[in-house]
């Protein structure tokens, strides 16, 4: 269980992470907009756009369920489950907590 304090800390520590995810959303979606057929490059250079669009629409999925997570986890942080391990029902350390509030197992359980 979590003290008061503790839950603070996170409570602070999600929020700021819920901040840089959605301006990373910002940016990854400026990136992810459509490849004009008419732009004028050249054909290598075409494929490189196509597969970076690729490596950043996964960027951009990723970072969404990121925040979606985040948001979950802000909205329960008042729960008496919070900071358990979905799967094992063990605590959670505080040190993955602040690594990553998104996340709902523990370091067994997650691999």
């Amino acid at each position: 269980m979590k003290t008061k304090e503790e839950k603070a800390e996170i409570e602070k520590k999600i929020l700021q992470e819920i901040e840089a995810t959605e301006r990373s959303i910002i940016e990854l979606r400026e990136l992810t907009k459509p490849i004009a057929p008419d732009c004028a490059i050249g054909r290598i250079s075409r494929m490189d756009a196509i597969n970076n669009k690729t490596i950043n629409e996964q960027a951009l999925r990723k970072a969404e369920n990121k925040l979606k997570g985040l948001n979950i986890t802000l909205q329960n942080i008042d729960s008496p489950d919070f900071g358990l391990c979905a799967r094992c029902k063990n605590e959670i350390p505080l040190g993955r907590i602040f690594l990553m509030p998104h996340s709902r197992f523990c370091v067994h359980c997650a691999g």
